[in-house]
């Protein structure tokens, strides 16, 4: 399965199929690569992100050390250019900062739009832009 891979049933910020964010490293509430969410997900796991040295530095100094590795959570901590899913919330809290890393719309969940507009993720979008965002 690739990094392209669509999660069947769940829709992207753009309305079509949800992409996988990463398999490596492994990311998602679920831990099955995607961005897509549920009940129990109270932090709306659902912006893939490709993370960026600001943003690790942003998200640690609130509390969330992405960068450490946590061997007992088999988690070997991320690195600038990784691809993880992060919470809608601090990915805007992120944006508000001016340190909001890049976002990779199509593998990032509809249900962020509860939290994080749509410009401002279409504003950060990494890779290819869909022409309403050019």
């Amino acid at each position: 399965m690739s990094d392209e891979s669509i999660r069947p049933g769940s829709l992207n910020v753009l309305g079509g199929p949800l992409l996988a964010c990463s398999f490596d490293p492994l990311t998602g509430f679920f831990r099955d690569g995607c961005c897509h969410s549920g009940p129990q997900d109270l932090g709306s796991h659902t912006v893939c992100a490709r993370v960026t040295d600001a943003f690790l530095t942003f998200s640690r100094m609130q509390g969330n050390d992405l960068s450490t590795p946590r061997p007992e959570y088999r988690f070997k901590g991320l690195k600038a250019g990784d691809r993880w899913c992060v919470c809608a919330a601090r990915w805007y809290e992120a944006f508000e900062a001016g340190v909001a890393p890049p976002v990779v719309l199509e593998a990032t969940h509809e249900s962020a739009l509860r939290i994080v507009p749509l410009q401002a993720l279409m504003a950060h979008a990494w890779g290819q832009r869909p022409a309403a965002a050019r």
